[in-house]
């Protein structure tokens, strides 16, 4: 059994229960290309601050670079008597290295080491995400220019309440995933501070030069206060809020599709290489993806509301209760960055029906609110066209008809404001062009919003296939 880099101290081992139950590994694995790239950076600056000599930092980053190398072949032994990642990586540099490789962890501690560790990967983590919530959003783009002419009903409380154009109900959820990407980035700032240095918790009395390894790992900033360093997670706090608000987007993203896929409603189709079928009912179609986005928010809401209980009243500064940040940080980062890469895929192979999202647009009484608008302009007062119109449409429920079915004379009943003129007022391709104001569905405003969007996703994508550029070098 391999030594602990700490036993030192203890005269009895450590029971494998114990062991077992302490161990991170089998989450932690997954930060070794991380850790092995900080552990070089620290390396070069121990030498550059002749903390240790050339020859040795060669040693060692010739020896992390192998350990490296048998990590990604498979070729690597996990053991839950190292706990960690970063023991295993250190006591394996020792077997390869020899003595040179004890030097390593000068003036660094497993408390900046893991803080370092999961900054570099959330950060990457979070570029991806921004990455494929701008193609995302490019998606949705695509999907409104192309189907420009399709009418649908808009909904409140679920029920039709006006017409819409089809591209403008996809453009809001454009601006939803535009608001997640603005939160991600502003959270990458913050992801994007270099803790290494701050040792365990009070610095080092060595000389080192913490900015020369933040160049080195690509970080902007370096941290401010060692005991804040090593016991900050409100940067993965920060991620999973802005990770939970984006999945109820997709929440309600998913919800529609659902909806709309239904018999009742009719609107879509959805790709069968996107649904599943039934064991016992061959008709079925479901729309299981969908289903299971809407399903997997709540682990991601989870995941935050778990790190909060774990963070809430812990003293300064480093706890062991930590260790479990990584769970749901990999969990959330996981969840999200599946859910968005099925979207990309999916929705442009989603099948509108334009009939029935036409007809829908047509019933239920979504024109009410511009023929108290017609009489508006006729001069009545809003209130009073108000009570006119809901009178016109209780006549109509006992008609079983429409109010643009009604007969001119059966109209001019609730006021003698109304003409012929009223008919042409009251089609859904009227009602859309008449809406004007700013964000509004009539056309015109909708190929506005769709070429901006399409100009700033031409600069998004840009800007993120040179990468950000506070870690241009």
């Amino acid at each position: 059994m391999a030594k602990k880099l700490w036993e030192g101290r203890f005269s009895e081992k450590t029971a494998q229960i114990v062991e077992a139950f302490t161990a991170s590994i089998d989450v932690d694995r997954r930060l070794y290309a991380y850790d092995i790239d900080g552990s070089i950076a620290h390396c070069k600056m121990l030498a550059r601050a002749a903390i240790i000599s050339d020859d040795d930092a060669a040693a060692l980053i010739q020896g992390l670079a192998q350990i490296k190398l048998e990590i990604e072949s498979g070729n690597f032994q996990f053991d839950d008597s190292l706990e960690d990642i970063h023991m295993h990586i250190e006591s394996r540099l020792v077997e390869i290295a020899g003595p040179v490789a004890q030097k390593l962890h000068t003036a660094r501690s497993r408390n900046d080491q893991v803080a370092l560790d999961v900054r570099m990967f959330l950060r990457d983590a979070t570029r991806r995400i921004i990455q494929s919530l701008v193609e995302l959003q490019t998606v949705f783009v695509t999907m409104a220019r192309d189907n420009l002419d399709i009418v649908m009903p808009g909904y409140t409380h679920l029920q039709r309440a006006q017409p819409v154009l089809l591209s403008h109900h996809l453009m809001a959820y454009y601006e939803m995933f535009a608001r997640d990407v603005e939160r991600f980035e502003s959270c990458h700032k913050r992801i994007n501070v270099m803790p290494l240095g701050s040792a365990a918790l009070a610095g080092t009395t060595y000389p080192i030069d913490r900015n020369h390894t933040a160049k080195l790992l690509g970080f902007p900033v370096v941290s401010a206060n060692s005991i804040d360093s090593v016991s900050d997670r409100d940067f993965i706090l920060e991620f999973l809020s802005a990770a939970s608000i984006c999945m109820v987007h997709f929440s309600r993203l998913s919800e529609e599709l659902i909806l709309w896929s239904t018999a009742e409603f009719g609107f879509i189709e959805l790709p069968d290489s996107f649904t599943t079928g039934s064991s016992i009912m061959p008709q079925k179609k479901n729309p299981d993806v969908s289903e299971l986005v809407r399903g997997k928010s709540g682990r991601v809401f989870g995941d935050l509301m778990a790190l909060l209980t774990l963070m809430k009243a812990l003293p300064l500064a480093y706890n062991r209760d930590m260790q479990e940040d990584k769970t749901l940080l990999f969990d959330a980062v996981d969840v999200i960055s599946a859910c968005i890469d099925i979207h990309i895929q999916m929705l442009p192979k989603i099948k509108f029906d334009e009939q029935s999202l036409r007809q829908a647009a047509t019933t239920g009484f979504s024109n009410a609110t511009d023929m108290a608008d017609y009489l508006v302009g006729k001069g009545m007062a809003f209130r009073k066209a108000h009570h006119c119109v809901g009178k016109a449409v209780g006549f109509a429920l006992n008609q079983k008809k429409e109010l643009h079915e009604l007969d001119l004379a059966e109209l001019q009943t609730f006021s003698k404001l109304i003409q012929e003129d009223i008919f042409g007022f009251l089609t859904p391709d009227q009602m859309i062009e008449r809406r004007l104001s700013m964000g509004g569905t009539a056309s015109k405003r909708v190929k506005a919003a769709i070429k901006k969007a399409e100009a700033r996703l031409v600069k998004q994508l840009q800007r993120y296939e040179f990468g950000f550029a506070e870690v241009k070098k």
